[in-house]
């Protein structure tokens, strides 16, 4: 544990969701305690409370901290002298407002998987009720732990790459190239469902992730935006794929493409960014390497933990030295380690940052909504211009 951390003790983390035969619950719970800094303690892992009990040993949760439903875990742990620090959320889309809700209210900090909440209203409505009550808000939009993101980031802020003209970012998958929700597939199930997942299917999923991450690297400011969503897999009842054109208020033009029916494709999340002076290039797949070129020089590769040219902001997001491959869980672990700072800040009295914060927080939550909600209205008024400033977006 940071010997600067104003506390002394590890945090009590309480997950929800993850139960048997989930995948980003487990994410959440490894990504949690990488750092020593927190420990997995008490639990609500399924909606099916038989089930939930019976998951709290594959975490090593103990039996008195293992309850059947979230509001049997927040109406226990509040009255609990050792009661968790914050709980994580990591279950199906739908579900993400009720609980986050309950949580807050009680006073508890929140972790929460993206997106945010089911619905921009459900988004808007939880904003007001983290800012009335003072706690601690992020929202996993992991990619940006990743080290040479940050460095990306930091470069864009120095002036690096000049003006902002452009940036192409694109998330490109092939699981869905068939109906998987018709074998009974849970994670294509409810990702597929719109009565679970929300407005969109592949552009809720992925989309929102490829459009945080130019947001973060570039900090341009969103105008407005042209759509154009598509269902290829025939009688699936949400998109596998599409395409945003977004207008940014220093006239730069960016692009999000997002697809699940690509064959071969894995998890390829990348981003090219265009700059008067240079650019850059950053892939997921190989998250230890980033390109940045500049005219009639050679092409410069930047890697994590290479040397005196990374900024501090990539420095403090490395554990080992290079050369040895960090990536998924270890960018994972950054969102929770900063938001961890603030939680200790909060927890001591000390007063914290919530708005302009390097782990993607509430307000965040609310732009990536907002995103997902106009991309779909765009698509059905074949790709009209709408506005995409949220009144509360402050950077």
């Amino acid at each position: 544990m940071p010997t600067n951390s104003p506390l002394k003790r590890k945090l009590r983390m309480g997950l929800i969701g993850g139960g048997q035969g989930a995948f980003i619950g487990r994410v959440h719970a490894t990504a949690a305690v990488m750092d020593n800094r927190a420990a997995l303690v008490a639990g609500a892992l399924s909606s099916d409370p038989t089930k939930s009990k019976a998951s709290a040993s594959d975490y090593d949760i103990p039996a008195d901290r293992a309850y059947g439903s979230y509001r049997e875990m927040c109406e226990a742990e509040g009255k609990r002298n050792d009661k968790v620090d914050f709980v994580s959320i990591a279950t199906p889309n739908h579900t993400h407002f009720e609980i986050a809700k309950a949580f807050v209210e009680a006073g508890f900090n929140v972790v929460c998987d993206k997106p945010m909440t089911f619905d921009l209203a459900q988004a808007e409505e939880l904003l007001k009720v983290v800012e009335k009550s003072g706690v601690v808000f992020a929202v996993t939009h992991n990619y940006t732990g990743n080290p040479l993101v940050r460095q990306a980031r930091e470069m864009v802020q120095n002036g690096e790459l000049g003006e902002i003209n452009a940036f192409r970012s694109n998330y490109i998958q092939g699981w869905l190239r068939t109906r998987l929700e018709s074998e009974n597939q849970k994670q294509a199930s409810w990702r597929t469902d719109p009565s679970k997942s929300g407005a969109a299917g592949c552009f809720g999923d992925i989309g929102t992730h490829a459009y945080n991450l130019a947001r973060f690297i570039t900090g341009l400011l969103p105008k407005e935006l042209s759509c154009s969503l598509k269902t290829f897999a025939e009688g699936r009842k949400l998109d596998d794929y599409g395409t945003a054109l977004i207008r940014f208020e220093n006239g730069a033009l960016g692009t999000v493409t997002a697809s699940q029916i690509s064959h071969g494709r894995e998890n390829d999340i990348f981003i090219e960014v265009d700059g008067t002076r240079a650019s850059l290039e950053w892939h997921q797949e190989n998250p230890n390497q980033m390109i940045v070129r500049k005219n009639g020089e050679p092409h410069k590769i930047y890697t994590r933990a290479g040397g005196p040219y990374l900024g501090a902001a990539a420095g403090a997001a490395t554990r080992i030295p290079s050369g040895h491959p960090e990536g998924y869980l270890e960018a994972f672990a950054n969102i929770y380690t900063a938001t961890f700072d603030a939680i200790a800040k909060r927890a001591s009295g000390a007063k914290f940052e919530t708005v302009n914060t390097v782990y993607p927080n509430v307000f965040d939550g609310v732009e990536g909504m907002l995103f997902i909600t106009q991309c779909v209205q765009s698509s059905k008024e074949n790709g009209a211009w709408l506005p995409l400033k949220h009144a509360k977006i402050r950077k």
